[in-house]
């Protein structure tokens, strides 16, 4: 049945019960010169995630970059949910450090639009689901921040960066551990193997996040925002695993779930103002940039 979502106007559970609309999912696009096309700019994304997406039962609206502010939350007031993929580096400057010599590829204006909508879905309370730099996405858009390249940066660790295409991109690296009261540990119980093709990670949490999957090497592989009904970020990419693994295609099955129920009914009373504040006063302690985007005075 759950195959079979992408043909129908409303979801479905598994017994064919019918019992919500299909939500309307944003998934924000990356850029590039195009090489067939004689360098025109275009805008791109990884197929895996839409068609796994609309599989479980979302209507995918791919979002491009370079909007104004305005267009930007037109678009996002309309969504009901908010899916964040793989991508470049994040550019340090947003959480307040400088650039590492090991930095990869950023693009400024992905991280403006990407972090503009995570923080705007979880202040409203929107479902979101963040994949590999989506997950990292997160957490800096609560306040926190990242190790810019865990091999230079926190050398006791192990190897993350299984790349392709020295390594496939199914390819299980190492298992996780699941907090067993967690979301994530619904879908995937309290250990499963996973993935992994990164080299940056979460160094310091941001503000409402808890960290609700943990790699052998102790680094944090999965986070979750438990004032919220669903928003969930994991450091690999279980588009890749859902092929073979219901587990991990569950996950998007859940998180589509999410964004068909009446979410807005189940944000705590306040929890606008105290996101905004605690993410202000957690950049603030850290020297990190502001909501506005400027940057907060380094305590000593």
């Amino acid at each position: 049945m759950i195959d079979t979502q992408r043909e129908q106007l409303l979801l479905t559970t598994l017994e064919g019960e019918v019992t919500a609309r299909r939500p309307l999912i944003g998934v924000p696009m990356g850029r590039e010169r195009s090489q067939r096309f004689f360098g025109l700019p275009m805008y791109i994304m990884n197929q895996t995630y839409v068609r796994e997406l609309e599989k479980r039962g979302a209507l995918p609206v791919l979002i491009p970059l370079n909007m104004s502010e305005a267009t930007l939350r037109g678009t996002f007031e309309r969504l009901d949910g908010l899916f964040l993929p793989g991508g470049e580096d994040i550019d340090p400057s947003n959480y307040g450090e400088e650039r590492h010599d090991q930095l990869g590829p950023v693009d400024k204006e992905r991280d403006r639009t990407e972090l503009n909508l995570t923080r705007w879905a979880i202040e409203w309370g929107m479902p979101v689901l963040g994949v590999c730099r989506g997950v990292q996405v997160i957490n800096v858009a609560c306040g926190g921040a990242l190790y810019q390249d865990l091999h230079s940066q926190a050398g006791e660790l192990d190897k993350h960066d299984f790349y392709p295409p020295q390594y496939e991109r199914f390819r299980v690296s190492h298992d996780v551990r699941i907090e067993p009261d967690s979301r994530l540990a619904q879908a995937l119980g309290r250990m499963h193997e996973i993935n992994s093709m990164h080299h940056q990670g979460i160094k310091r949490l941001g503000y409402g996040l808890r960290v609700v999957a943990t790699a052998p090497d102790g680094l944090p592989e999965a986070v979750e925002c438990p004032a919220l009904p669903f928003v969930l970020g994991v450091q690999w990419h279980p588009e890749e695993l859902a092929k073979t693994d219901p587990h991990s295609a569950d996950l998007f099955s859940r998180f589509v779930w999410a964004a068909s129920a009446s979410w807005q009914a189940e944000m705590p009373t306040g929890w606008q103002e105290r996101f905004q504040e605690g993410v202000d006063k957690t950049r603030s302690l850290h020297g990190g940039a502001s909501r506005n985007g400027s940057r907060a005075p380094i305590q000593l």
